[in-house]
């Protein structure tokens, strides 16, 4: 008993030993890794600190002699100047550029010699030459920059070529970097630039609704070709297509365009009223690719300015994705239709044609429509009404397409849930059509 007491006094000292041992051994251990921690820490505090002195003396080392290289430019210019009579556009002497690339400008100066066939310059920018100058000449006060002392400022003729050049091609940036000898971030500025432009200077001179006057001519026109009265326009809505936004993806995913392509396709909408001519009156840019043609129209400008009164004694006409509403005139969706119901949708095709052929010059003449742009979803409506801008300009002008850019619009138009959008609509009260203000009585006395 007495053994058996000692040994189990001996084996607790033993496990008391071990037990401080270990504690022993993990204060140091303890010790040791905040030791190694601090010291790794002000190592990186002390490495940092370096870094941001040596970074301090580069830039003032290069500061220095990036000032001595410019005087010394300075003083030879100034020197050579009876020697040397070019000038820039500010009137003094042109200094040498240190720091600027130096790219190729061939491509572009030689399509700028005034010797250039017009032909080729019109197949490059989808207009000739003379149109070209015009729309230089109206954003030059727009778009014009100032020479400094570190280099010249890009010519307008030049800027306004880039930012045609990309619309019309729909090359990479890269691309048109190479062509006009630029930068890649220089190019992708001025097409922003030039764009906003467009839209601020041009649009509201090129895309307007009709006044008075020139409404009456266009239901002349349009009733001459269809046989149907008061026709102010022809309405329809393309997709764009973009690259899959980072937020909201559900509501730009194209679900047709997806079944069609066989891959994911993310789009935004564009509707547009056209004149006989193919001529935006109206657009309407930048809505979801998910968004059915009547919820775009229910937000458009056009519906508010409908809403207000402005569009008594005006149809706008549209196809199967429009409802029927007071002033929205649309083919009759049911299937078994009368004679008469089906030569009235022929009548309307031929007014709803004038749009989509419009849309479809507008994407051929223009070829960054048709593919995914690197251009940022919040910066797009401007491109896009830049587009419709020039279009209208082309239009005006009589510009011709090549046959060889023709493109076929692949738009799904799905019939709305709710086909009537007015109380007027439903009841056949009013005074809009020459016997009714009712789409089904406008429908009716049409086919009587």
């Amino acid at each position: 008993m007495k053994r058996r007491n000692a040994n189990k006094e001996q084996w607790s000292t033993q496990s008391h030993q071990d037990e401080a041992l270990l504690e022993d051994n993990q204060k140091r251990t303890n010790h040791a890794m905040n030791d190694y921690f601090t010291q790794l820490q002000d190592q990186y505090v002390e490495s940092d600190a370096m870094d941001q002195l040596r970074t301090k003396r580069c830039r003032r080392a290069a500061s220095v002699v990036a000032t001595t290289a410019v005087a010394a430019a300075s003083s030879e210019d100034t020197t050579a100047l009876p020697d040397n009579p070019n000038q820039n556009n500010s009137g003094g002497p042109s200094h040498r550029r240190l720091w600027v690339k130096d790219r190729s400008k061939d491509w572009w100066e030689e399509r700028d010699h005034q010797d250039f066939p017009d032909e080729q310059f019109k197949r490059d920018f989808r207009m000739s030459k003379a149109t070209f100058n015009i729309i230089c000449e109206e954003l030059k006060s727009t778009v014009m920059k100032k020479n400094t002392m570190l280099r010249d400022a890009i010519p307008v003729r030049q800027r306004v070529a880039v930012c045609i050049w990309r619309l019309a091609s729909g090359e990479p940036l890269r691309v048109v970097s190479k062509r006009f000898g630029l930068g890649i971030s220089t190019c992708h500025k001025l097409v922003l630039e030039v764009c906003s432009a467009i839209k601020t200077v041009l649009m509201q001179k090129y895309l307007q609704w009709p006044d008075e006057q020139r409404m009456k001519q266009i239901k002349e026109e349009f009733e001459s070709v269809s046989g149907i009265p008061k026709v102010g326009g022809s309405m329809y809505t393309t997709h764009v297509p973009i690259i899959a936004p980072k937020a909201s993806v559900a509501a730009y995913f194209n679900k047709r365009h997806t079944e069609r392509n066989q891959k994911t396709s993310y789009s935004i909408t564009v509707q547009g009223v056209v004149d006989p001519r193919g001529v935006f009156t109206d657009v309407c840019i930048g809505y979801p690719g998910s968004m059915p043609d009547d919820q775009v129209l229910e937000r458009s400008a056009l519906s508010q300015r409908a809403n207000r009164g402005l569009l008594r004694d005006v149809w706008v006409v549209g196809n199967y994705g429009y409802p029927l509403m007071d002033w929205v005139l649309v083919p009759y969706t049911q299937k078994n239709l009368t004679w008469t119901q089906h030569k009235f949708n022929e009548k309307i095709g031929e007014i709803q044609r004038v749009s989509k052929e419009a849309f479809a010059r507008m994407k051929g003449r223009w070829a960054c429509l048709q593919k995914r742009t690197e251009v940022k979803l919040q910066d797009l409506p401007v491109v896009l009404g830049a587009c419709c801008v020039l279009h209208n300009i082309c239009e005006m002008r009589n510009e011709e397409m090549d046959p060889e850019l023709k493109f076929d619009l692949f738009d799904d138009e799905m019939i709305p849930e709710n086909i009537l959008r007015s109380q007027s609509s439903c009841t056949g009260q009013g005074s809009h059509c020459p016997q009714s203000s009712s789409p089904w009585a406008c429908r009716a006395f049409l086919l009587g």
